[in-house]
């Protein structure tokens, strides 16, 4: 009997925020479905608290850290027919393109398409021949370049250093002040450090789209909508499987575009695109041709192993043959998808964070991801499946009690809605000055409480004596270190659900309102096959 031909996976190192097991997942069916093919397995990572690192899950195990020398040592020994880096995040594909000069076979996408992706000159050059929107941009090698940059775009801005993972570094800025403060405080912006500067596209639906092509056929595993608007990092943003708030319409043209990149950048396994959906119009945030954190999710909402299929592509199988394989019938296409119209039940993924171990960090949303883990609520209801989730992730939604509202100006039109339903709903709201006048302006009653820098008792007060059941606080623009800060700190030390965005609190409305009517049932993962 012959030797098996051997394939190297590249795992995604330490935990850290911002990367979690989410992709060690994707590692380990890598692996399962690699054997499957008569593949002998060998797994490279240095983490101790991951599945794809227990000794019996690949054929063999190389417990050393991803970097090129380490791993480059290990295809010498180990001769394998490729190697696999786009299951393990960031960390593993930025080797792909120093390991193909240095002779290496990288399977699936190659370091050509994966730097087109990555390098945002490049990137942009392809968004324009195929004709698709992207948020104006530019790239900033100094510091006045970015001041430039940015005046020409518009504030407010997005800024961020090239090729991080997870948001690190990245801000939203608003002015020219805060641009210099985040350029002489975070980061060093050099030639070889670009800074990158995108136009922030406000009150935008963001998109999140996995799909596996083998370069010809592109099959979608699930469209994504987050629930918090664009801005928040995706990793932090409670995400809904299928979209909650769009027509059909939108979704195809979202899942044509797909395709449209999915062939031009030859992807051949995994890949995640970004979308920020404004007044109807699609633009294209990013481009991940690798397996995304989002992958488990969808996988365990669709019911088929996204990165088990990726895996049969990379070693050459046809998307028309494996899917054919899975479903047991000839004439089912990569093409008709995974999830359609028939299929009735929400998905939602929502996010847990770590504040109670940061005392000092503002649980606020942003650009920069905070979470360190995620719970799924499965439902046919929207509400009952955004209700689960947030019981899953340790907020227990009040069914009666005081709401306290709080929010921006540019937010108070959007409030109405919401403060009329609690109100139907049997709910009391607390509001401050601002938002009392805004509410009683328009009928709406409610009951002034004291800001912080007013006579006691004040609303923190309030929430410390437990007479606060939920909060909906969005902020002011800047990032403020003042009452709001202070409100959010004490939702946190005293368990008080709170949410910092008006899409969060209009899903946490529905849930109440849903909880309310039908209460709670239980559906095991086996029923939820699609």
């Amino acid at each position: 009997m012959g030797q098996k031909p051997k394939v190297i996976i590249l795992g995604s190192g330490p935990n850290r925020i911002g990367q979690g097991v989410e992709f060690d997942y994707a590692c380990v069916h890598c692996v399962l479905s690699l054997k499957e093919e008569g593949y002998e397995t060998i797994m490279v990572n240095c983490n101790p608290e991951t599945v794809s690192t227990d000794y019996d899950t690949s054929d063999k195990l190389f417990f050393e850290p991803i970097v090129f020398e380490d791993v480059l040592n290990i295809i010498q020994s180990e001769n394998p027919i490729g190697v696999v880096v786009q299951f393990g995040g960031q960390t593993p594909l930025k080797l792909s393109v120093p390991l193909q000069n240095a002779g290496v076979n990288i399977l699936g996408t190659s370091p050509e398409s994966i730097d087109i992706a990555e390098d945002r000159e490049r990137f942009r050059d392809l968004i324009i021949n195929l004709r698709l929107k992207q948020p104006e941009s530019g790239i900033a090698k100094s510091k006045e370049e970015a001041i430039s940059i940015t005046e020409k775009i518009g504030y407010p801005v997005l800024v961020r250093p090239s090729y991080v993972l997870g948001g690190r570094a990245m801000k939203l800025v608003y002015d020219t002040a805060e641009l210099l403060e985040y350029i002489e405080e975070a980061v060093l912006v050099t030639e070889d450090k670009p800074l990158l500067i995108d136009r922030f596209l406000e009150n935008a639906i963001e998109l999140d789209v996995d799909a596996v092509s083998d370069g010809e056929d592109t099959l979608i595993g699930a469209v994504m909508e987050h629930i918090e608007e664009a801005g928040i990092h995706s990793g932090d943003s409670a995400t809904c499987i299928p979209p909650y708030s769009l027509d059909d319409d939108l979704i195809i043209k979202v899942k044509e575009q797909t395709r449209k990149l999915a062939k031009a950048l030859n992807v051949k396994g995994l890949m995640n695109v970004q979308y920020a959906v404004k007044d109807g119009e699609i633009y294209i945030i990013e481009v991940n041709p690798r397996a995304s954190r989002t992958v488990p999710f969808v996988s365990k909402s669709i019911g088929y192993p996204l990165a088990k299929i990726a895996s049969k592509v990379l070693i050459g199988k046809k998307l028309k043959d494996i899917v054919s394989e899975i479903f047991e019938i000839k004439e089912k296409h990569p093409a008709s998808d995974f999830w359609d119209k028939s299929v009735k039940r929400y998905s939602i993924k929502e996010v847990v964070f770590p504040w109670n171990r940061f005392p000092e960090v503002d649980p606020l949303l942003g650009p920069e991801m905070k979470s360190t883990g995620e719970v799924m609520g499965i439902d046919e209801d929207f509400g009952l499946a955004f209700w689960k989730a947030q019981a899953g992730a340790g907020n227990i939604l009040p069914e009666k009690g005081n709401v306290f509202i709080s929010v921006a100006d540019k937010d108070k039109p959007k409030i109405l809605e919401i403060a009329k339903k609690l109100k139907d709903l049997g709910f009391n709201i607390f509001a401050t000055k601002g938002t009392y006048k805004f509410l009683k302006e328009n009928n709406i009653e409610s009951t002034l409480v004291n800001k912080l820098s007013e006579e006691r008792p004040n609303i923190v007060d309030k929430i410390k004596n437990g007479e606060v059941h939920l909060i909906i606080n969005t902020p002011s623009g800047k990032r403020e270190r003042s009452d709001a800060y202070f409100i959010r700190r004490a939702a946190v030390e005293h368990k008080v659900p709170y949410f910092t965005t008006v899409r969060g609190a209009y899903a946490c409305v529905e849930a109440i309102k849903s909880y309310k009517e039908k209460g709670i049932n239980v559906i095991s993962l086996q029923e939820v096959k699609i």
